[in-house]
């Protein structure tokens, strides 16, 4: 329990070390992190998502500041795409944001993505956990700009941010289902190029047509509507409303009860995805030398369906 006690002392270069292990599947990372689990669940998580180019790391940038001149503290959990020959993160959303750097308020975290799909590295889940109880008010995760696959921030934050920028052919798609239906609140970055108004206009009817209720109808005044706002995060435009607006809905989480069913539904996927892991190395670890690959060999050669291979598979004898 040292490196625990020293995360809990504020020992920067302990969370640091703790971080290493939970992102490289070292068992006693998840000892750790399972020896602090309790001290967790005070922080406020925002996701910040959306499609590649739409400025995600000026935003998140200049959001930790707004953030930080209130004296709350701020981590930085930034998934990037992984280099093809190393594996790890190339480390770009980490070269945005040094102008944080220094500030003892702030820690930043870049992950690699490890070809997870949904934004987010399969880790990432832990690191936000061990950043809550190592006691950062605010933490802020930048997904890896997939696009409408980034789901999955969703199911890790209070607060999902979807960003949007001009020009990125997505007039078309916000009309769509897609990512805005995970949005708490919708930003318009690089508000100041050309075509942002009919950008704006086309997210407005998304958000319109969304979330339009019938008149009269019981419990419409307890829906939040996502706010859209207009940024030019580069300037810093816009940044101190999208702070409000994200306060504004984490308030409205505690009041409406909707924090909790949040909340719940979290733990259940965490924990399904946990038995999941679980039980696939259990069944691998059991499989006489040799079943897998033939049951695969099946499956290449269609003779079986991969769900009826699977359904022999768990039907094996262990050896």
């Amino acid at each position: 329990m040292e490196l625990a006690d020293a995360v809990l002392g504020g020992d920067r270069l302990a969370l640091a070390r703790l971080l290493s292990r939970i992102e490289n599947g070292d068992p006693e990372g998840q000892r750790d992190l399972a020896g602090l689990y309790a001290r967790g669940g005070r922080a406020h998580r925002v996701g910040v998502t959306g499609p590649p180019g739409t400025g995600k790391s000026s935003l998140v940038n200049e959001l930790a500041k707004i953030l930080r001149a209130t004296g709350e503290t701020v981590a930085i959990v930034a998934v990037d795409p992984s280099s093809p020959f190393s594996g790890g993160a190339i480390l770009g959303d980490r070269i945005r944001m040094r102008d944080l750097a220094g500030d003892p308020g702030v820690f930043i975290r870049s992950m690699a993505s490890r070809g997870a799909l949904g934004g987010l590295s399969r880790a990432t889940g832990d690191v936000v956990e061990a950043l809550d109880v190592a006691g950062y008010q605010w933490i802020l995760i930048e997904t890896v700009g997939a696009g409408q696959a980034e789901v999955d921030i969703a199911r890790t934050a209070h607060t999902t941010v979807v960003v949007e920028a001009p020009g990125l052919g997505d007039d078309v798609q916000a009309i769509k289902a897609g990512i805005l239906e995970i949005a708490d609140v919708l930003v318009l970055n690089k508000a100041d190029l050309a075509g942002a108004e009919a950008s704006l206009r086309a997210l407005r009817t998304s958000l319109e047509f969304g979330y339009s209720a019938p008149k009269g109808s019981a419990g419409a005044a307890d829906v939040w509507v996502p706010p859209l706002l207009a940024t030019v995060a580069t300037r810093g435009e816009g940044i101190a409303d999208l702070a409000d607006a994200i306060r504004r809905h984490r308030l409205y989480l505690g009041s409406s009860g909707e924090g909790r069913k949040r909340d719940r539904r979290r733990g259940e996927a965490e924990l399904e995805a946990a038995l999941s892991e679980h039980l696939i190395s259990e069944l691998r670890s059991r499989l006489p030398d040799g079943r897998l690959e033939s049951a695969l060999d099946d499956v290449l050669a269609r003779r079986l369906t991969p769900r009826q291979a699977a359904e022999h598979l768990l039907q094996t004898e262990p050896a």
